[in-house]
């Protein structure tokens, strides 16, 4: 492998679920270096590509789909402190949430629904159809949360996210 090559491959194993623009700007690497180099390892069954949510993500060989999926979303700091809160305070309404977090139902009702599908909320209603949101895997979770570090620009677009939210619910 080229010095570049064993560059992505290091990060990625030490940052499991980089999507590829986060990946770039990390290694401070040209789009088209990047991909060279990662359709290599990728041949080379180095690393695994899986889409999710519009993002290519990139992971070691040995990680299961759920861990993929989840991992995806823990790059998201909105799910990531979705998941977090729940964690931390057990079932809760997603209206409770999104007040908590100071976020717009709509944005909580978008990552638990993606946050459901990858297995890690479950969604139960009452008697009277009210929703209370429960965490599906806790301690599995819990351990794989320890795997990610999210980079300050994701931090930056996940905030502005959450600032446009605000400005169009109001």
């Amino acid at each position: 492998m080229t010095h570049q090559r064993d560059r992505i491959h290091d990060h990625i194993v030490d940052h499991p679920g980089l999507h590829f623009n986060e990946l770039t700007r990390q290694l401070d690497l040209a789009p088209g270096q990047t991909q060279y180099h990662i359709k290599k390892l990728i041949r080379g069954e180095q690393i695994v590509a899986e889409q999710y949510y519009g993002q290519t993500h990139y992971y070691p060989p040995g990680f299961e789909q759920w861990e993929r999926g989840s991992l995806a979303l823990f790059r998201r700091e909105t799910a990531r402190d979705i998941l977090l809160y729940l964690l931390e305070h057990g079932p809760t309404a997603p209206a409770t949430v999104a007040s908590k977090l100071d976020l717009a139902r709509s944005t909580v009702e978008w990552h638990v629904d993606r946050l459901s599908e990858q297995d890690l909320v479950e969604k139960h209603r009452d008697w009277h159809n009210r929703v209370t949101l429960v965490p599906s895997r806790p301690d599995d979770t819990a351990i794989l949360l320890k795997e990610i570090s999210p980079a300050l620009p994701d931090r930056l677009v996940d905030r502005f996210m959450r600032f446009v939210d605000t400005l169009l619910s109001e």
